[in-house]
């Protein structure tokens, strides 16, 4: 048993810190490095889950309302999101991507795919084979 947990708590480091080089090097395959990635990933939600008030945005990126205020306002400024009056709150605004933030975020996906069709290319069909069921097994752990 002991032998076990010792096994699993090397995995779990082992995995962790591949995760993260594999994120960084990911993330920075970037077609826009002035729009940041909180940006991005809000745009990401919007185009993920349709127009939302900054309120169900903020939820969604799991942070404050004030922080996505912040974030809508210097998106807006940059033309990637509109502001719409609710349609039954006048009290709040519905936000929604621009053709250019739908633009933005398929260059985005294209270059790291392309990063990454790159580097898969490199690795053999058993290590390709491997990667394949490990993203279902990633996957898997993310959801749980």
């Amino acid at each position: 048993m002991a032998r076990t947990t010792l096994d699993t708590a090397a995995l779990a480091h082992d995995l962790r810190l591949a995760v993260m080089r594999f994120s960084r090097r990911l993330r920075n395959q970037r077609v826009d490095t002035s729009v940041t990635l909180t940006h991005l990933a809000a745009l990401s939600t919007l185009k993920r889950h349709g127009p939302m008030s900054p309120g169900e945005l903020a939820t969604h990126e799991r942070v404050q309302p004030p922080s996505m205020t912040r974030v809508v306002v210097a998106l807006e400024s940059r033309g990637l999101v509109t502001r719409t009056p609710h349609p039954t709150d006048g009290r709040q605004v519905v936000i929604d991507l621009t053709p250019a933030a739908e633009d933005l975020l398929t260059e985005e996906v294209r270059a790291r795919e392309a990063w990454l069709s790159g580097q898969l290319h490199d690795l053999t069909a058993e290590e390709r084979a491997v990667l394949r069921e490990a993203a279902v097994i990633m996957d898997k752990l993310a959801s749980g």
